[in-house]
């Protein structure tokens, strides 16, 4: 097999938390191991918090993660939720990572990562410039969720959003999506796009029931039945379903919601709990990615809400909990409710339907033998299904063999 020099373009990349960087970085270890030379070209950590990380700052910086080459371009750090300075922040390392792109050693691939929708245009520059072929992944199909989420409204906006959209499908050798409802989607409105599954999953390895830990349970959870939600408090989480679930919950002094992360909405939420005086409701920080594991495994039941349908979406906490042997109560439709209910892992609600996710931890909660069954199911559907180094290596067969043939 031709070793082949892959660079990954990312706005998010580690030590930030999240989807993103956990996935971009198993498929950068995967494919050293296959004996590829991978380097990444990525901003600034500042992610979730908007804030940039100690250490890091100014225009560039080239640092190493997992025995990685990372190359670090400027970002205007924001989490605000109004449209000017999320569009300043994309916009800014767009911008950077296509000047700062041109300093990558010889790469004969750039996969860019997608959202934000912004990051294509700078990839496609890269690309052309190190003469490299150009893989547009999709991981949330923009500005189709955007529009769902009402985060991008007005005719105009969404037209020149679409159009950008388009250009990155028909200028990309190739263009791979983390669900199969996002590549059908793609294929159906460009049919000429040749498309490729990166599919999310997790890493078996690190996610396990085996880190299960009652004292940090009852330390750092509060103890009791734990309802764990982990994750970016934002708006597509709609995360104050929750919060109206737990006040339907309020008879069950064993039961409480631990909320553990940051973003943009988290004061609200915050400042809505003791307002209304949710005592069942617990508000963590977020935790370094190598903590989450145990945490995660430690509670009894994983909490994976959506605010409303937001097509292609599965959340990578599916998954998480799947690994560490947790019943799943997901508050979405789509693929992401087909994988919980064939794997029979979970409950699945309706979303924006607090009263249905509490009748599901209540149901939990009553059940032990019924919370048992689901855990066992879904360690086994992560293991067999969703391994993340296996999507990965299978990702880098179809990408080494159509390499191969252009040759």
């Amino acid at each position: 097999m031709t070793s082949v020099r892959i660079a990954l373009h990312t706005q998010y990349f580690a030590p930030e938390p999240g989807a993103p960087s956990a996935r971009l970085k198993s498929l950068a270890s995967t494919a050293m191991a296959r004996g590829h030379d991978v380097c990444v070209l990525t901003g600034m950590p500042s992610y979730p918090q908007g804030v940039i990380q100690p250490g890091y700052g100014g225009t560039w910086k080239r640092d190493e993660v997992d025995g990685v080459p990372v190359f670090r371009s400027y970002v205007y750090p924001s989490n605000s939720l109004r449209t000017l300075p999320r569009v300043a922040s994309y916009s800014a390392f767009a911008a950077s990572s296509a000047i700062a792109g041109l300093a990558l050693p010889p790469i004969d691939l750039l996969i860019t990562e997608s959202p934000p929708l912004t990051t294509g245009p700078a990839g496609y520059f890269v690309a052309k410039a190190k003469r490299a072929k150009w893989i547009f992944n999709v991981s949330d199909l923009w500005p189709k969720s955007a529009v769902e989420l009402g985060v991008l409204t007005g005719r105009r906006a969404i037209q020149a959003a679409e159009r950008l959209e388009a250009f990155c499908y028909r200028s990309a050798w190739m263009v791979s999506g983390q669900s199969e409802s996002i590549l059908a989607d793609i294929h159906h409105r460009f049919p000429a796009a040749r498309t490729v599954a990166l599919l999310n999953g997790v890493d078996t390895q690190l996610f396990g029931p085996h880190l299960r830990d009652e004292h940090l349970k009852s330390t750092e959870l509060g103890g009791g039945f734990v309802a764990l939600y982990a994750g970016l408090h934002g708006l597509a989480q709609g995360l104050r379903q929750l919060l109206d679930a737990a006040a339907l919950l309020r008879d069950l002094p064993e039961v409480r919601i631990v909320l553990i992360g940051d973003g943009p909405e988290k004061e609200a939420l915050i400042a809505d709990a003791l307002a209304r005086g949710l005592h069942n409701v617990r508000f963590l920080p977020g935790r370094p990615p190598v903590e989450v594991p145990a945490l995660l495994a430690s509670a009894d039941v994983a909490l994976v809400p959506l605010r409303g349908a937001i097509t292609g979406a599965v959340p990578s906490k599916v998954y998480e909990a799947f690994a560490s042997g947790l019943p799943v109560v997901l508050a979405a439709d789509g693929e992401a409710a087909e994988i919980v209910e064939s794997s029979g892992a979970g409950l699945v609600v309706s979303p924006d339907a607090p009263n249905e996710i509490a009748s599901a931890i209540r149901s939990l909660y009553e059940s032990p033998e019924r919370r048992a069954a689901m855990a066992k199911a879904g360690r086994v559907a992560a293991t067999s299904r969703f391994d993340r180094v296996a999507s990965a290596n299978r990702f880098l067969e179809v990408v080494e063999h159509e390499w191969a043939k252009g040759q």
